[in-house]
Parts: C-alpha cells; structure tokens; sequence
C-alpha cells in the first residue's frame, strides 16, 4: 500500500508540473496569435482556423480537462475505478527486473504454478465465473511474484512460468501465494494451486526461456499436489538455512521425459 500511495503521489505532482508548463505555453501561444491577428491589414480577409489554432483549442481542452481532475481528487478519481486494493495493486505498475538482466549469467531460478483441477472447476462454475474467479488469481499471483522480485515470464490460462534471481525469493513468494489462497478460501474459490520450483542454466529467447532445467521445473510442478510447494535439491541446498523456510524429508522420483530419479522436497506451509 506504501508503494501504489508513493506512485499516485508522484503522479499528481509530476502532472502538476506539466501542466503549469503546458498552460505557459498555451498562454504564450495565444498572446502570439493575437499579435498576427492585429498586424492583417483593414481589408485582409480572415483566414479559416487552421491546424495550429484547432490545435491550441485541443490543447486548451486537454489542460482543462486535467485541471478538473486534479481539482476533484486524484485519488477519489482512482477510488471510483478501482473498487477494491487488489485492483489497485494490479493497476499500479511497480518495476520489476528485467529477464534479460535477471538471467545474465545463464542461472535462474524457475517457478512454475497452475490450477489443480481447472477444467473440472471451469465445468462446475460456468465460463463467466470461472474467469472472473481465474482474474483474482492471476491477481494474487502478479502482485506476490512483484512484491518479490521476481518476473512473470509467461502466464497459459491458470498457470504461469515465472523467473527468480534467488531461490529464497522463490520459495517466500509460492508460500505467500499458498497462504492467501488459503487464508482467503472463500475469496478464490477454495481453488488449490500447484508449484514446482527448480535452479538451473537456461537459454533465453527474447522473452522466455528454454532448456532442460526449464522442463524439470515444470516436470516437478507436475508432480506437486493441489497447495503443494515442491523444490529440487539444488534450490533445497541453495535455500537451507533461511529464515523461516523448512522442507520435509526429500524423496526420490521419476520426472516424465527426464532421465534417472530426482530428489525433490516439499516446503513446509507451517507459520
């Protein structure tokens, strides 16, 4: 909340500033219309309104318009639009990495998340329910991976792929997204949501990314249950010992398309 009221602060003051300038100039340029307008001899015939004078008024109108806003409240304007803080968090563009900067070394860290059950629940609660439901969601899920640092790499439907620097920042972001479903049932639907979480080497593509690590992450979330938080080894060693963080014992499996057994635990949602 600190955050969308410092930008909506910012914003008001940044569009006070254009437009006292804007009306510095609107002014000047009508005072210089003025000056041609005197200097047509008696008998010269009155030119039709051409684009600058069409253009002035529009600017006039513009300045107009915005000074009415800022006169009857930024914020009681954003208030009327945006009915709830979800809404508001989601309209509020906070800057997140850039994907290119986050995997500038090859390593990242991969997350990825989906529905368990979405097409039985689609079935059940009709389309306009199950969008309106599946909106909240990716919501929620947006302003968790924002508030820590991560990039939403692509979102299919009701899952998302989704890239972290760190692996503790993974797994701190899936746990606030398990708990808010949670917490709020009621609001989501008791939907449940699987995660998979793995840290590797991939290879980008202008927008995403690929490779075998990007597949094992995948592969893992499709081993989690619905609520469930799975990790490899490599994110387990890499985030053993932070604060807050346990995982249970890990086991041994069989990842489709994936050669040998891998070891994935599962993150512990106890406070």
């Amino acid at each position: 909340m600190l955050i969308v009221t410092l930008i909506l602060s910012a914003a008001v003051f940044t569009l006070g500033v254009l437009l006292t300038v804007s009306r510095r100039q609107l002014t000047t340029a009508r005072k210089e219309l003025r000056r041609q307008r005197e200097r047509l001899p008696g008998g010269a015939r009155r030119r039709r309104p051409g684009v600058a004078p069409l253009a002035v008024r529009t600017v006039a109108y513009t300045v107009k318009s915005a000074d009415a806003l800022i006169r009857h409240g930024l914020a009681g304007t954003v208030g009327t639009v945006r009915s709830s803080i979800d809404d508001l968090a989601a309209w509020a563009r906070v800057e997140r990495p850039d994907l290119a900067r986050l995997t500038s070394d090859g390593r990242v860290v991969l997350m990825f998340s989906d529905i368990e059950g979405s097409t039985e629940r689609n079935e059940t609660l009709g389309d306009q329910a199950w969008v309106s439901l599946l909106e909240r969601h990716n919501r929620l899920v947006e302003r968790k991976v924002a508030q820590h640092h991560g990039v939403v790499v692509k979102n299919q439907g009701d899952g998302f792929m989704i890239a972290f620097a760190e692996p503790v920042d993974a797994i701190r972001c899936s746990v606030a997204i398990q708990r808010a479903l949670q917490s709020e049932s009621e609001r989501y639907d008791a939907i449940r949501v699987r995660i998979g979480i793995h840290v590797g080497t991939s290879v980008r593509r202008g927008d995403d990314l690929f490779g075998r690590n990007v597949a094992m992450a995948a592969r893992i979330a499709d081993l989690a249950a619905g609520g469930e938080i799975l990790v490899s080894d490599e994110v387990r060693e890499s985030a053993g010992g932070a604060d807050g963080i346990a995982f249970d014992d890990p086991v041994e499996v069989e990842l489709k398309g994936l050669r040998g057994t891998q070891s994935v635990s599962s993150v512990s949602l106890v406070p």
